[in-house]
């Protein structure tokens, strides 16, 4: 490739959406390993990363007042925060990195969250600067597909090094090729130089930071320590498992159900969140003839196969199995005598979007009723765990009476609502006592709203959205108004440029997301691998609708809208559920079409109007500020569920159409382009901008 070539506007728009979307996601990933609280605000950082991509396509219109880009000296500068200043922030217990959405203390604690969102923006932007002239630079839809090649190709990369469990030096060791690259595409050299000696100051920053006995998984930074002699996990900095050897000293609810039953032995057993090994050892202790061991994590379960001092995972009668728990207990034919939920607490969002935990559809009502289907007829299941708060272990107690049709029976261990560990079980005893051991009642408090597969929020008592929360995303959105507002007068564009039309489409879209993410995780499992898969499959989808309007001149949106709605509509009348089918394979293709053809139409939508725009940077920029709020609205499913969501994106796409063929003076007056006669056609068809 010659220096011409590499130039060339196309080269330089591709290798800018490669950076932009993988310093979102290693944004996205390694903040929040090494920052405690905004783990449980990963799509605050998304929110940021739209926004300032939005600002940087304004900062483009001007180049000239961005003498040298913020990027790197800016990048720089977090990761020095972030590992040599050690941000930590004051939780009033240690209890509330466990059950946040329902805890208040944190209200005064989103400063911090605040700047690292700030800094995040004003990084994407910078690094977004040269991306509204490229979009300007060719035709919108040839534009448009060369930005989704792109971040296609960001997020290969990310996930590669993800599969790879690359630690974070590696991750900034590709974003420096890669911005090297962009620097000589751009043909800056004062920017590049400024960028490549900040780059190199990061990865020696990042090098010097990490620990020896520490690992990446997809999922977490693990680190592996000794404490009073036994071997111990740390995740994101939450100490996390322990490696106990079953003839030392226990836990009380690790071996709490062979308390109650001191005579049984059980031939076949699940446990879920087998973890580094503890209850696989202590299982194999009490006789388990079989044991099929599931853990998320195949880091942890490495960890426990490698340091575990009883060597569980070595024994023949053990079936390592990495996978998501509910998605197992979905594909399994077993019958088992007994099933352990052993302590599976994530700790964080696994997602930056639908607010969706590692578990959060392990404990949902119809989830337990997948462990009825699979126990034997004498068959127990037991789940034990730090609750912390009363009401948790009620709320996993009516969940299990509901799907089992009998109260469980509980005992508690520790003293006070804040060291609450129970071992709530249900058996086919119809509800009597054990054999063994003592049975302690359950809280005396209201039973709070079972978790379902729609809304599938285990740590909220009552569907609510935490006042904090709410704070902090009115935060995030007059924040955003300010310096959209300021940006678009600085770079000498009139805030009147801004598109309803796009603006719109970008809220919808990102709900609309929210939504199929929650869906495929329901059908395959919450892992970081059905959120790539996903991800690229809707930029996919997006290719595939840019390529159909390329070749395809349609003369109005109404079909596109039509379809649309009629694919929300078959969405909204199926549930999920009920695509839980076999074989897998057609479960996949059925998923796929039902949830991927409202993104499929919303794709063709939004290309047919970005097809002939005049200015695609300020379209782009309006779409992506749009998201920013989408980001916030998603919110509304810890109260209504994600079903609800498609209503509000039906309703947001209905004001899309509107927007595009009624209310003109409202909507964008650059969506159609002048036919060969100089007349206008179709019904999306409005003035020229002013």
């Amino acid at each position: 490739m010659t220096l011409t070539t590499a130039r060339s506007p196309a080269i330089r728009l591709f290798l800018t959406a490669t950076s932009l979307l993988f310093v979102e996601l290693l944004l996205i990933r390694w903040i929040p390993a090494n920052v405690i609280y905004v783990g449980f605000f990963r799509n605050f950082l998304l929110m940021a990363s739209f926004l300032g991509i939005g600002l940087g396509i304004l900062w483009g219109r001007d180049p000239r007042r961005i003498p040298i880009s913020p990027f790197g000296p800016l990048l720089l500068a977090l990761v020095l925060l972030v590992t040599q200043v050690q941000v930590a922030i004051h939780l009033d217990t240690s209890d509330e990195i466990f059950a946040l959405g329902s805890s208040h203390g944190a209200d005064t604690n989103f400063i911090i969250l605040a700047i690292l969102v700030i800094v995040t923006t004003v990084i994407m932007a910078g690094l977004a600067v040269p991306l509204g002239p490229l979009l300007n630079s060719m035709p919108p839809l040839r534009a448009y597909s060369l930005d989704i090649l792109g971040s296609m190709t960001g997020i290969a990369l990310f996930t590669v090094l993800s599969a790879a469990w690359t630690p974070p030096v590696v991750w900034f060791i590709v974003l420096a090729v890669i911005a090297s690259a962009l620097g000589v595409a751009n043909g800056l050299t004062r920017i590049s130089t400024i960028t490549a000696g900040s780059l190199a100051g990061v990865v020696l920053v990042v090098g010097l930071s990490t620990s020896p006995n520490q690992t990446w998984s997809p999922y977490y930074k693990i680190d592996e320590y000794t404490e009073s002699g036994v071997r111990a996990i740390n995740v994101n900095g939450i100490p996390h498992q322990a490696l106990w050897p079953a003839d030392g000293p226990l836990r009380e609810f690790y071996e709490q159900i062979y308390h109650w039953f001191p005579d049984r032995t059980y031939e076949r057993v699940l446990i879920i969140g087998a973890g580094s090994g503890t209850d696989v050892s202590i299982a194999l202790k009490q006789g388990a003839g079989h044991i099929d061991a599931v853990e998320i994590d195949p880091a942890i379960q490495a960890i426990g196969v490698d340091d575990h001092p009883d060597r569980p995972y070595d024994d023949p009668r053990v079936t390592r199995i990495v996978e998501d728990g509910r998605a197992f207990l979905r594909r399994t034919t077993e019958r088992y005598d007994l099933v352990i939920f052993a302590l599976p607490d994530s700790l964080t969002l696994v997602s930056t979007s639908a607010n969706l935990r590692l578990e959060s559809f392990l404990f949902t009502t119809e989830a337990f009723r997948d462990v009825r289907d699979h126990l034997a007829d004498d068959g127990a299941v037991v789940l034990y765990n730090y609750y912390r708060e009363p009401w948790l272990p009620q709320k996993i107690g009516g969940m299990l009476q509901e799907a089992f049709g009998s109260a469980p029976i509980m005992r508690l261990h520790g003293q006070g609502a804040a060291t609450i560990a129970a071992g709530p079980m249900i058996t086919a005893l119809g509800g009597a006592a054990p054999p063994g051991d003592g049975v302690d009642p359950a809280p005396g408090i209201s039973t709070p709203q079972p978790a379902t597969d729609d809304w599938p929020f285990l740590y909220l008592r009552q569907p609510s959205i935490a006042s904090y929360y709410l704070a902090s995303l009115a935060t995030i959105v007059v924040l955003a108004a300010l310096l959209i507002g300021r940006a678009a007068r600085r770079s000498g564009t009139s805030i009147r440029r801004f598109s309803p039309h796009f603006f719109v489409l970008g809220v919808a879209f990102l709900l609309l997301e929210t939504r199929s993410l929650a869906m495929f995780s329901l059908l395959f499992g919450t892992t970081w691998l059905v959120n790539a898969l996903v991800f690229f499959a809707i930029l996919a989808s997006v290719l595939l609708a840019i390529l159909i309007n390329q070749r395809t001149r349609f003369d109005s949106p109404r079909l596109l809208y039509l379809g649309l709605f009629g694919s929300i509509t078959l969405t909204l009348a199926l549930s999920p559920s009920a695509l839980l089918i076999e074989p897998v394979w057609l479960r996949y293709i059925l998923a796929a079409a039902l949830a991927f053809a409202p993104v499929f139409f919303a794709n063709l939508v939004f290309s047919y109007s970005f097809r002939d725009t005049k200015t695609a940077d300020m379209a782009f920029a309006s779409n992506l500020v749009g998201a920013v709020v989408g980001g916030a609205v998603e919110y509304i499913a810890l109260i209504s569920g994600y079903g609800f969501l498609l209503v509000v994106v039906a309703g947001l796409y209905l004001g899309a159409w509107l927007l595009a063929t009624r209310f003109r003076y409202l909507a964008d007056r650059d969506l159609a382009a002048p036919s060969e006669s100089g007349a206008r056609t179709g019904s999306a068809a409005l003035p020229e901008p002013g």
